[in-house]
C-alpha cells in the first residue's frame, strides 16, 4: 500500500507541478533555443526535471517510512546538488571543467557515505580501484543520460523502463527502500512524459532533469544487491542501463579515433549529432519511431537482466551472450547511420 500511495502521489504531484515550473521557466528565461544539433523549431522551456524532483522528494518525505528515508539520505542530499548544478547550467551555462569538478565531488560524497562498487579483494589497492570505478560510474552515467536526452520522450521514457526493471528485482529481493525510490521516480517520469510529447505547452527535462535521472539510476545500480553471484551482480545494472552506457562508450571511442576530442574536458565540451538516436534518424526512422525503437532495446536488455538475477553462473553467461548480440546490432546501426550521414552507403 505504501508503494501504491507513493506512486499515485508522485504521479499526480508531477502533473500539477509541471505547468507551474513551465511558467517559471518562461519567466526566468530558462529556455532551450533551436539551432545547431537541436531538432526542435522554437524556444522551449527547460526545468522539467525540477518538477519531477520536487514531486519525488515531497512524496518520499511525507509517505515513506522514516527508516527508508534515513537509508536514502545520502542519495537525496546528493541529488539536491545535482539539480542545483543542472538549473545553473540551464540558466547561464557552465564551463565543462566546473561541471566535471562538481559532479566528481558529488560522487566522492556518495562514496564516503558508503555507496560504492565492491567486488575486489579487501586490500588497499583494491579499495582505490573500487573508489575510482565508482566515481567513473556515477559521473559517466550522469552525462550518458544527459546525452540521451535528444528526442522527445527518450530520456524520461527510457528511465521509466530502466527503473521498472530495477524495481522488479529490488522488490523480489526485498530491498524496500530502493524500490520505493524507483517507484517514485517512475511515477514522476510518467507524469512528465505527456508534457514532453505535446506540440503546444511543451517542456523539456533540461540538464536538471536528465542529469538527475542519470544520477539516481547510477545510485540504484551501485546500491542494489542484484544477484548472489559476485560477477553476475556487476552485470545486471550494466544490462539495464545498457543503452546509455553503450552509446556513451561507443560515441567516445569514435570521437577520440576521429580526433574530435583529445581529453576528458574536451569530451565534456563537445556536442554533436553523433549519438545512437541521431543515427537511427539518419537511417530513415522519424524521431518518434527512433524513440520507440530504443524503448524496445531497453526492454530487451531489462528482460535479460531479470533472467540473469535468477540464473546460475552458466545460464547467466548465456544470457549475457544474448545481450552482447543486441549491442553488436546497435553498433552496426550506428555505423550504418554514420555512413548515411556522410553520404556513403553500401
Amino acid at each position: 500500500m505504501v508503494s501504491l500511495t507513493v506512486f499515485l502521489v508522485a504521479f499526480f504531484l508531477t502533473i500539477i507541478f509541471v505547468p507551474i515550473v513551465r511558467k517559471i521557466a518562461y519567466r526566468i528565461e530558462a529556455l532551450d533555443w533551436p539551432g545547431g544539433r537541436k531538432v526542435h523549431s522554437e524556444a522551449t522551456p527547460l526545468l522539467g526535471g525540477v518538477a519531477i524532483y520536487a514531486s519525488v522528494l515531497v512524496t518520499l518525505l511525507i509517505f515513506a517510512p522514516h527508516r527508508e528515508i534515513k537509508l536514502l539520505q545520502p542519495a537525496l542530499i546528493s541529488s539536491f546538488f545535482i539539480v542545483v548544478l543542472g538549473i545553473i547550467e540551464d540558466l547561464k551555462g557552465l564551463r565543462a571543467e566546473v561541471r566535471f569538478f562538481v559532479q566528481s565531488l558529488i560522487a566522492v560524497f556518495l562514496v564516503t557515505s558508503g555507496v560504492r562498487i565492491s567486488f575486489l579483494p579487501a586490500v588497499w589497492w583494491a579499495d582505490i580501484c573500487e573508489v575510482i570505478l565508482t566515481i567513473i560510474w556515477i559521473v559517466g552515467l550522469i552525462n550518458a543520460f544527459n546525452y540521451l536526452d535528444g528526442l522527445d520522450g527518450l530520456a524520461s521514457g527510457s528511465a521509466v523502463i530502466n527503473l521498472f526493471f530495477f524495481s522488479v528485482i529490488l522488490y523480489t529481493a526485498s530491498q524496500y527502500y530502493l524500490s520505493l525510490l524507483a517507484v517514485a521516480l517512475i511515477a514522476g517520469c510518467l507524469g512528465f512524459l505527456p508534457y514532453n510529447f505535446l506540440k503546444s505547452n511543451k517542456i523539456f527535462l533540461g540538464e536538471s532533469g536528465s542529469t538527475l535521472l542519470g544520477f539516481f539510476l547510477a545510485y540504484l545500480g551501485l546500491e542494489g544487491q542484484w544477484a548472489t553471484d559476485g560477477i553476475l551482480r556487476l552485470f545486471i545494472p550494466i544490462l539495464i542501463l545498457g543503452v546509455p552506457i553503450f552509446d556513451m562508450v561507443f560515441t567516445t571511442i569514435l570521437r577520440f579515433k576521429e580526433g574530435k576530442v583529445a581529453s576528458v574536458i574536451e569530451w565534456f565540451r563537445y556536442s554533436g549529432k553523433d549519438h545512437f538516436h541521431h543515427y537511427l534518424v539518419d537511417v530513415g526512422l522519424n524521431p518518434t519511431n527512433a524513440v520507440i525503437f530504443i524503448y524496445f532495446v531497453n526492454i530487451s536488455l531489462g528482460l535479460s537482466a531479470v533472467m540473469v538475477s535468477n540464473d546460475t553462473f552458466l545460464e547467466g553467461i548465456i544470457t549475457l551472450y544474448q545481450a552482447a548480440i543486441i549491442f553488436v546490432l546497435v553498433a552496426i546501426l550506428m555505423v550504418v547511420g554514420k555512413r548515411h550521414r556522410s553520404g556513403w552507403t553500401k
